[in-house]
Order: C-alpha cells, then structure tokens, then sequence
C-alpha cells in the first residue's frame, strides 16, 4: 500500500512539473507573440497597463530574456512612477545586469533601489547585492564597506550573517589580512555556537594556507576539529581535515601528514576521501587504498545514454564523456524534458541566453528555446560551453563544474583565492553552499564513471 501510494505521489509531482513547464514555454511564447503586435508602426513597445507589463516582464525574466523584461520594466518606470511594483521594477532591473555581468549598471540600479525603498526587503537585498556586484567588479575594499553599510543599518537583516563572512573574504582579497582577522574574531564574538563561528573559523584557515602560513593553518584546523560544529556550516570534518593533512605536508611534516590523510575515511560520497586517497597513493603507495562500494552493478544507476553523441560532441573537444555524464546525471538525472525554475533546459540544464553564446560553435546556427530539449542539441551546445570553461580554468574539473552552478565570475574569483591551484584547495574556496556541495556531487560522480567505464564509454 505504501509503494502504492508513494507511486501516486510521483506521478502527480511529475504531471504537475510537466504541466509548469509546458505552461511556462506556453507563456514565452505567447508574450513574444503579443509584443509583436504591441508595437507602433516605428517598432516602439506601446504602452500597457502596468500590470500587463509586469506579466510580460516576469515572464521573460523567468526565462532569462533578459533585454526584453527590462524594456517593459522601463515601461513602468515611464509611465507608472508611483505603482506599488517600483520596488520589484527596480531590483529586476539591477538582477537583469548583474546575470549579465554588467556589473557597474546593476551596481548603479541597486544604488537606486536601496536609495529609494531602504526600508523594505528588496531594499535590503539591494545594498547586498551591490556588495556582490563590486565584488565581481575586483573593487573589494568597496565590497567590505557596502557589506558592513548592511550590518549597521539591518542588523536582523535576511543576509546578516553573510555580509559577516563577506567583509571577511572582501578584506582579504584587498590583501588586508590583519583587518580580515579582527572581522573573524567579531564575527566569533557575535555569532558563538552558531554555524557561522565555524565558518568565520573556516575563512581563516583558508586564508593561512593562500598566505602559506601552514603552522597557523594547522592552528585554525584544530580549533574547527575541537568545535566539532559542522552541521549546516560551509565545512564539514573530512574537509578541515584534509586541509590540515596539506598543511602539514606542505610544511615538511611528511609523516603527520600521512597520518591525517589516512584518518579521512573514503566511500562514493565522500569527495575529500577521494583526495585523500591519491594523496596517499603518491605519499606512500604501499598504502593504496580503493572504494569499495564501486561495482559492476552501479551501471544501472550510473549508465551511459546518448554515446554516440558524447563521443561526437564532448571528445572531439578534448572534454571526457564521463564529466559530462557526471554533470548530465546531477542536473537532469537524464531527462531530456527537464525544466528547472531558473528556465535551465534538457539534458544538461542549459539557460537559452547561455546557449546562444555557443550555439553556431556547435552547429546549430539557429536556436529556439526549445531546441534545447533535443538531445543533440542540447549535448552539443552543452560541451562547447564545458570546452570553453576547461580552457577558461585550465583543465581544472572543479572549477568547471563550479562555474557551472556558481557562474564563471565567481569561478573565476574562488580560483583566485587558491593557492596552490589544485582540486582539494579550490574547493574548499567555494562560497556557496549550493556551488560547493554541486561540485562534490559531480566530482563523486565522474569518480565512479572513471571506474565503471573507459573515455571511449566501453565497460570496464
């Protein structure tokens, strides 16, 4: 009865995802049809009510069109100037920018929005998400004084904690290190016992081992190991661990490094296990240590789909078909009709404003929508875009698969922070829960298609 009833539950998640899809492209479609005919005899967007004109910009924005939405916001702006929206105009217009990287404009929009409307939460997010955009603009001293703007004027604010942890990464990325201790040390004071504590804690280690100053790194990671407060936080006990084990290594103590790296266990799930054991297996080989829970009988949840498609597009760009398989699986669990909420489409989630910077590298020099529920397309365009990550990060997989959920800026700056730049250390610089635990689940997963399949995809 309850596999009955759990089967019930799943069909109706799926009608119901599918139904949201098909009413969201549905949607798209018929806004882009209106706007046609909306227009004056010159091709000027008539005006609207302003609610139809929101209607329209959500849709679009929903759907990353992002030109579009902004010019039916403009239109609000025009002629609505006093409409209870303005808030929700204004942060559109900013977020529009900073998803297309356009920094200093979104920067300037949030200037406007946390101006006008300080007192409600788009107002708040606004002056957070400034501090985010200077960041990307490489202006971090800026950054760490928008980001404590937040915490004096909402100090109960929906990003206080954050804005914390980003004056810290702010002030050391300025190469103000000792400012950047004294924000920890606050942020310890402020926050005791919380997940953040252990995550003010984890910056530093961080920033020890980017300086090179292993003694104190191996300090801050026995600090977190005796907090022994994980839960929730951006570290876990397996990570500090392996940092301190590089510490030690990188410091001459060869012998307590090895030590540490043994003491980190290793299964599918754990990606620092992983690390741990190829430390090991150049340390000392005679301890070589393999998963066990890799078997033949993983294929089923680890299959190949589409080779044919893989050999053509993915290797004969340099990339492995088991890192797209491994991407492919984490964001569609192979649904060539998925739809994520952020308009990210097919087989590997690809966002159309996305696929339309690769889609004539790929062959195809037309694109709809649509199109990238095709699996062909969809892979094609899909690995142009990885090959142009890979040549962008220098062949580092995680970076990549970062850039991939995170965006490349922020790829870009967490690679910045890493020193040495290599896997373990990369990582643990992600700074998004969300980017950081997707990259161990992508980097799990191509672990276990190196060990089932060849690059040609053949079993093992």
């Amino acid at each position: 009865m309850k596999k009955a009833l759990l089967s019930i539950a799943f069909i109706i998640v799926f009608v119901f995802f599918t139904l949201a899809q098909t009413q969201t492209d549905a949607s798209l479609s018929r806004v882009a049809m209106q706007d046609k005919t909306s227009r004056n005899t010159s091709g000027r967007l008539q005006t609207l009510t302003a609610g139809e004109h929101l209607y329209r910009a959500d849709v679009y924005s929903t759907n990353r069109h992002f030109p579009e939405a902004r010019e039916h916001w403009q239109k609000v702006l025009d002629n609505y100037p006093t409409d209870a929206n303005m808030p929700k105009v204004l942060f559109g217009m900013a977020r529009s920018f900073m998803w297309e990287r356009d920094y200093q404009r979104a920067v300037d929009w949030f200037d406007r929005l946390t101006k006008n409307f300080p007192n409600i939460k788009e107002g708040r997010e606004g002056l957070a998400y400034k501090g985010a955009s200077l960041v990307r603009l490489g202006k971090n001293v800026e950054a760490a004084k928008t980001y404590e703007q937040y915490t004096v004027m909402f100090p109960r604010g929906e990003r206080i904690e954050s804005s914390y942890l980003n004056i810290i990464d702010a002030l050391r990325e300025a190469k103000k290190y000792d400012e950047a201790n004294v924000w920890i040390d606050k942020t310890r004071a402020q926050f005791v016992g919380k997940p953040i504590e252990t995550n003010a804690l984890h910056a530093r280690l961080r920033m020890e081992i980017f300086r090179q100053k292993y003694d104190r790194a191996v300090l801050a990671a026995d600090e977190l190991l005796r907090l022994r407060n994980f839960a929730n936080s951006m570290a876990s006990a397996s990570e500090v661990l392996y940092l301190k084990a590089f510490a030690l290594e990188k410091s001459g103590k060869r012998a307590e490094a090895i030590t540490v790296y043994t003491s980190i266990s290793d299964n599918l799930n754990s990606y620092y296990g992983g690390l741990a054991t190829e430390k090991l297996n150049l340390l000392s080989p005679q301890m070589v240590r393999r998963i066990s829970q890799v078997s033949p009988n993983l294929t089923k949840e680890f299959p190949v789909v589409y080779r044919a498609e893989l050999i053509r597009y993915a290797k004969s760009r340099g990339i492995d078909p088991r890192f797209i398989l491994a991407i492919m699986k984490q964001e569609s669990s192979f649904r060539t009709d998925a739809k994520s909420s952020a308009a990210a489409r097919g087989l590997l989630q690809l966002t159309f404003d996305t696929a339309l910077k690769y889609n004539k590298q790929a062959g195809f020099p037309t694109l709809d929508a649509e199109d990238l529920y095709r699996p062909a397309v969809n892979i094609a365009v899909g690995s142009v875009y990885i090959s142009e990550l890979k040549n962008q990060f220098s062949g580092l997989y995680e970076a990549i698969a970062a850039s991939y959920n995170g965006g490349e800026d922020n790829a870009a700056r967490w690679l910045e922070r890493s020193k040495p730049k290599e896997a373990g250390i990369f990582a643990a610089e992600v700074g998004f829960a969300e980017s950081k635990n997707y990259v161990f689940k992508v980097m799990n997963n191509y672990r276990v298609y190196r060990e089932l399949y060849t690059e040609d995809l053949i079993k093992r």
